[in-house]
């Protein structure tokens, strides 16, 4: 989001508040993959975002307040894309490999984004630490729904889905603090082979991947 013009305007000031407020989010985003949180200040944030402290106390309470309006868009635009990307998609194993895809192609793009949500979400203290889990959680409805009964004599327990959707989490999270965060579309194999295998087996979860 680009900065507004100096001097007079005829812009309103909804259109003003809504500016700075999302330069506002994508500047402690930037802040965050440069300084970590706890080197993060709303000083900095405001220098990025060219946003005045003043203003940005108009718009959040804290840098906490700031970073949790930050991680929770980040986190609906992650839910967005994967869920475009199944539905588009004919069969349960198709929708896990294709809204992966996305997850890793939208996070791969935005490496910032990809930081506040798989690092700093477990550097921020208890109450952010809930809402990763909390967001992890949300996930895993679209994994079980439409899932296979498993390889095994019956559907594979709850526990499962929440193992793969936090393991999947928690890959992804090393390879980003390892500085890999705009490669992460090269995990896709052995991600979607860890997803799919508790449901299909490993034979036809890596047919199934290999013809992709």
């Amino acid at each position: 989001m680009k900065p507004l013009p100096r001097g007079r305007h005829g812009l309103s000031r909804e259109f003003i508040a809504e500016n700075q407020r999302g330069r506002l989010l994508a500047a402690i985003a930037a802040s965050l993959e440069e300084y970590g949180y706890d080197g993060t200040t709303v000083a900095a944030i405001s220098s990025t975002a060219g946003v005045s402290k003043s203003d940005f106390y108009r718009h959040f309470g804290s840098k906490d307040e700031c970073f949790v309006s930050a991680y929770d868009e980040a986190v609906e635009a992650l839910r967005a894309d994967v869920v475009s990307a199944c539905a588009g998609e004919d069969g349960w194993a198709a929708g896990v490999c294709a809204g992966l895809c996305a997850a890793l192609g939208g996070l791969a793009a935005e490496p910032g984004q990809a930081n506040l949500l798989l690092v700093e979400g477990l550097r921020a203290g208890p109450g952010v630490y809930g809402r990763f889990q909390g967001a992890v959680e949300s996930f895993v409805p679209y994994l079980r729904n439409g899932a296979p009964p498993g390889t095994g004599s019956g559907r594979p327990p709850e526990a499962a889905d929440e193992a793969v959707v936090g393991g999947i989490a928690s890959l992804l999270g090393r390879r980003v603090l390892a500085g890999e965060a705009s490669r992460l579309r090269r995990f896709f194999p052995e991600l979607a082979e860890f997803a799919l295998t508790p449901y299909l087996g490993v034979a036809e979860a890596r047919r199934i991947i290999s013809s992709r």
